[in-house]
């Protein structure tokens, strides 16, 4: 049987003068954004950049957070729980950053009337080098007091931003030409302009030219620049965009205030559509806060229920748009109900033999593992519990689901129950297609632009773009 731990106080009575109390604690990034969203202090000087490559390194932790530091000892140690404070002086020294030790020290220096009792307090760092010191005059506590120690609910902090890199890095390339499908609402060209101010994507707007007018009105944004051909047809205007995509008139194309069914019919039309050898595949990218780096999820979008010839491309077509995006090796985790092979479940056995192909060089680029539940594809400790060892469980960065079903599940609770942000591609036709929801904000249309970017080049070269170079113009 599990017992909680317990702290105990010293009473008043109890305390002696010269009985000390220590604790230490190493300074985190997550401390200085927590101070701020309690404090309300958001000091540039003391908050990292989302972006940073290491976040906070530079930064300045708040004197008031060290100083709170001290509460947690004279709280939870000597005299501990029941302790209340009536003042405390500070006077700092030094500068707290990112990654400092710090060892705090109480040490009763006066008992005065009950309850009053006078502590002497410090902050020295890994070196012993003072920060601060003071006084603090508290009320001890009168009784026994011994408490359980409390287990704080987990707190997401979501500092880094991947999509972030993704933009800058695609923005360096020279605009791509895109072929933006009924931009007839605030959503959908709000978008396009977004990723046109930010040199992604030169757009074309196909649709019915007085709504297209009315919602830049209603932007208050200037489009005379744009090229607008004329499609009040939806179905017309998707067959509009196939078509310049097939002239080499642009190379991208991104859903409007359109039905994602109208414009793929146009796509995957067997004649005069965009299909290549290659299945066309949906992924989705997503900035999970809790994971370090870009998730990738497939097929979500297209393919309802794709037999073991279908999740072929589906996994390398994720691969490739992963390692577009910079990811070197990706690591494929391919997902069911469970991790062992189970006839009964058909899924276990298709990601058991797209693990062998990857093995044998029939998915190239990635390494494949299979079949895996959520928990230990994602999870280090839950597939070390399993007993399972492979290079992917516990570390997967792409995810292929069993069905569209379950795909589009996933993808939707990490994006609107853990907050992560979603971007997403359609991939393996002719030109890459940004195939956002109508729900999806401008940010969500903004890295998909980015992708398209990404991935176009990866077409183009055969290799991820590095950065420092104008690429090729489309």
């Amino acid at each position: 049987m599990n017992v909680s731990p317990t702290i105990r106080n010293k009473t008043w009575a109890e305390l002696k003068v010269g009985d000390a109390a220590t604790l230490e604690r190493v300074c985190a990034v997550q401390d200085l954004i927590l101070f701020a969203h309690v404090s309300g202090n958001i000091n540039p000087l003391m908050l990292p950049d989302r972006d940073d490559a290491k976040p906070g390194a530079d930064k300045i932790a708040p004197s008031m957070w060290v100083g709170s530091l001290i509460s947690a000892v004279l709280g939870n140690v000597l005299p501990g729980p029941g302790t209340l404070y009536r003042s405390q002086s500070l006077e700092f020294f030094k500068r707290v950053h990112v990654g400092d030790r710090l060892r705090i020290v109480v040490r009763c220096q006066e008992k005065r009337e009950e309850p009053v009792a006078v502590f002497a307090t410090s902050v020295v760092d890994e070196a012993g080098v003072k920060v601060c010191e003071g006084f603090a005059v508290v009320e001890a506590p009168k009784t026994p007091l011994e408490a359980s120690v409390h287990e704080l609910p987990s707190l997401i902090v979501d500092y880094k931003d991947h999509f972030a890199r993704l933009i800058a890095l695609a923005a360096e390339l020279p605009p791509l030409k895109t072929a933006i499908v009924c931009p007839e609402d605030h959503n959908s060209l709000s978008g396009a302009l977004m990723s046109a101010e930010r040199g992604l994507v030169h757009p074309v707007l196909i649709g019915d030219p007085a709504h297209i007018a009315a919602a830049a009105k209603a932007l208050q944004a200037d489009i005379s620049a744009w090229t607008v051909v004329a499609e009040t047809d939806h179905r017309a205007a998707a067959a509009k965009a196939v078509a310049m995509a097939l002239a080499g008139e642009v190379g991208a194309i991104m859903k409007g205030a359109i039905h994602s069914d109208e414009l793929l019919a146009a796509v995957v039309r067997k004649d005069g559509g965009l299909r290549t050898h290659t299945r066309i595949t949906h992924v989705f990218a997503l900035d999970v806060p809790t994971l370090d780096e870009i998730l990738f999820i497939s097929d979500a979008a297209i393919n309802i229920a794709p037999d073991l010839l279908a999740k072929v491309d589906i996994v390398q077509n994720a691969i490739d748009l992963a390692r577009a995006c910079g990811l070197e090796k990706p690591r494929v985790g391919v997902l069911s109900a469970v991790e062992t092979i189970n006839p009964n479940i058909p899924s276990t056995i298709d990601a058991a033999v797209l693990s062998k192909m990857a093995e044998r060089g029939q998915i190239k680029g990635g390494v494949v593992d299979g079949p895996l539940a959520m928990d230990n594809a994602i999870d280090v400790q839950a597939a070390q519990t399993k007993g399972i060892v492979s290079l992917v469980a516990g570390h997967a960065n792409v995810l292929i689901t069993p069905n569209l079903e379950a795909g589009n599940m996933l993808a939707k609770e990490l994006t609107f129950i853990a907050r992560a942000e979603a971007a997403g591609l359609v991939v393996g036709a002719q030109v890459p297609l940004m195939l956002t929801s109508r729900a999806d904000n401008d940010r969500a249309r903004l890295a998909s632009s980015a992708l398209a970017q990404l991935y176009g080049y990866w077409r183009r070269e055969g290799r991820p773009y590095g950065g420092g170079s104008r690429g090729e113009a489309q």
